[in-house]
């Protein structure tokens, strides 16, 4: 008897261990962590899962299912790539990242596809929305009638950007489910989830997925950000004929989760040999749901203590040892990819120095408005777009200098609807979704009128209208004009 009891201790331990690992991980907090998903494209099959079927708040992943449903209409022949839609004042109306185009501008599906892929324009989405559903509501309703169809049971719609609402959540279980579905489906339009740039007019976006262009073999998906979720991606890479997607939920910078989303990725193309060791996971379509309520990472995406804003085109970098600020989680499986690839393929970059890198140059997608045109009508159309982008500016410069007054009131005007000085993305519409959600390539296209209105005083005018919009707040250019009739060197110092 005496000698049992070691042995029942030791069990007993294990036991109480076990019991508390149970409990952390369906503790509320719990979900805080991520959720992770590494899934086989072709067969489904569970490679890696970490709070897979908690939910979770989507953002601008559900954009896959708004493409989905869009192209499934299409290839169902209920309208064509080339057909006509209008920009709404709905649309037209909502939160950046978005296109910024004026109500009554008319744009192909093709294109706003483009630019809701590419730049997570949310105009974009509700255009794609109210042109296939008829409206918001209509379209949400066969965003769902889809989810159910396809098996996603986790996974509800009330809009089709994933701008926060009640009711929109998912998790990476269904997201994994639709993605699958996305490549099984619509294999003739899969470019857009992997279009690595688009140019409108002068201005270039890159994909706000940071995989593109910089992790081998990289070829989809979606970024999604707010507040609430976190930084949330849906990534799919190729290598030797295999695909794998990966899901990354509630990472802490835009950053992170491409890091994190390359590990999972290397990590499962890399287990070739060595999946007799490891246990199976199943098919994504069986992993069971949880019971729960998503997390909300408000407070820590989005809080007092966050240095700078959050955004889904976070430009957070990685220091060369692997860390990202703000995120101990970002690169903590990088030392189990190394354990993985060591031995058996030659030494690859690590995650963390393939997202700080540069991408791959690759040459920008044009979009532009109106219907579909080639060749010299396409040039001409996408120089008219880059046109009246510029032409606003000059035609604030001289409205102020010729009569200082009406200078006062022109800010005004901008800061209580920037769309009505817009022609197709003019800057001002163009800087605020910059300082949120835009590219870098768009944030220097935005600054650059900047500079050169700091050579003369009279120029200085039109600063207000700028420079507020590139950090996103608006409140300093009602101030600006008091001082229009005082010496104009007074206004940089105001701005600084």
């Amino acid at each position: 008897m005496h000698a049992l009891r070691p042995l029942l201790r030791k069990s007993l331990f294990n036991l109480l261990a076990a019991s508390l690992a149970c409990a952390a991980l369906f503790a509320p907090g719990a979900a805080r962590a991520e959720a992770l998903l590494l899934i086989e494209a072709d067969s489904g099959k569970v490679l890696q899962a970490d709070n897979a079927t908690i939910p979770w708040y989507p953002a601008s992943v559900t954009k896959i299912m708004t493409a989905y449903v869009t192209l499934k209409a299409v290839k169902d022949g209920r309208l064509t790539l080339d057909t006509l839609l209008t920009v709404s004042p709905t649309a037209a109306s909502q939160s950046p990242s978005k296109m910024g185009f004026r109500p009554g501008t008319q744009l192909t599906v093709d294109n706003a596809l483009k630019m809701m892929m590419v730049k997570s324009a949310n105009d974009m989405a509700v255009v794609l929305a109210e042109g296939v559903g008829g409206s918001i509501d209509g379209f949400s309703a066969m965003m769902n009638d889809t989810a159910k169809k396809l098996g996603m049971t986790q996974t509800s719609y009330v809009n089709p950007n994933g701008l926060p609402a009640d009711g929109q959540i998912t998790s990476a279980r269904d997201l994994g489910i639709l993605a699958r579905a996305f490549l099984r489906d619509l294999p003739e339009y899969e470019y857009f989830v992997h279009i690595p740039a688009i140019r409108f007019g002068k201005r270039i976006t890159g994909n706000f997925n940071k995989l593109i262009g910089r992790y081998p073999g990289a070829d989809g998906f979606k970024t999604g950000f707010i507040c609430a979720s976190g930084y949330n991606l849906v990534a799919s890479a190729t290598r030797n004929g295999r695909r794998l997607i990966a899901v990354v939920l509630g990472a802490n910078s835009g950053t992170a989760r491409a890091v994190k989303a390359a590990q999972l990725l290397e990590r499962g193309f890399s287990q070739d040999n060595l999946t007799w060791l490891r246990p199976s996971l199943g098919t994504v379509d069986n992993l069971v749901p949880v019971d729960a309520s998503p997390p909300n990472l408000r407070d820590e995406m989005c809080g007092p203590n966050r240095k700078r804003p959050a955004s889904d085109d976070d430009d957070a970098l990685i220091a060369a040892n692997g860390s990202t600020t703000g995120s101990a989680s970002a690169t903590g499986g990088e030392a189990q990819v190394t354990f993985f690839t060591a031995g058996l393929q030659p030494p690859m970059m690590k995650a963390s120095e393939l997202m700080a890198s540069a991408p791959a140059a690759a040459e920008p997608v044009l979009v532009y408005t109106g219907p579909t045109r080639t060749g010299t009508a396409l040039i001409a159309a996408v120089a008219a777009d880059a046109d009246q982008q510029t032409v606003a500016k000059p035609r604030g410069k001289k409205s102020r200098v010729a009569k200082k007054p009406d200078a006062a009131d022109k800010p005004k005007d901008g800061t209580k609807d920037a769309g009505k000085e817009s022609k197709t993305a003019a800057a001002k519409p163009a800087a605020k979704p910059d300082a949120k959600t835009d590219s870098k390539s768009d944030t220097k296209t935005a600054a650059k009128p900047a500079g050169t209105k700091h050579a003369a005083a009279k120029h200085d005018a039109a600063k207000p209208a700028e420079k507020p919009a590139a950090t996103g707040d608006q409140a300093p250019k009602p101030a600006k004009p008091k001082a229009a009739t005082k010496p104009a060197a007074t206004k940089p110092a105001n701005n600084s």
